[in-house]
């Protein structure tokens, strides 16, 4: 079994590599995972799931299919809400008529 120390240590690097979310400045995984590096009874698993989530293990093991990301019913829905994100992130937001209209 691998020690708490180095435990510890590997979860503060991971920590230290997680991104800032801009939509929630006040809440950030990083500092979660700085908190959870600090319990004494830290596991080898909670380390490995942090790893997991970094490394998008998950997101390659179960990938999406393309019928999922573009749906027949609106194709374009996901591609249109990452814009959306990523621009809101920037402060930038859809002027109020393209809102009323539903124009993208």
């Amino acid at each position: 079994m691998a020690s708490t120390v180095k435990l510890s240590q590997q979860l503060h690097h991971i920590a230290k590599r997680w991104p800032v979310d801009p939509f929630r400045p006040h809440l950030q995984l990083g500092a979660f995972l700085n908190s959870l590096a600090e319990h004494p009874q830290l596991t080898p698993q909670a380390v490995r799931a942090a790893r997991a989530l970094e490394e998008n293990e998950f997101q390659r093991k179960y990938a999406l299919s393309e019928s999922t990301l573009n749906p027949k019913s609106m194709p374009l829905y996901y591609k249109r809400l990452v814009e959306g994100v990523e621009k809101s992130a920037q402060g930038i937001g859809r002027p109020w008529w393209k809102i009323f209209f539903n124009v993208w």
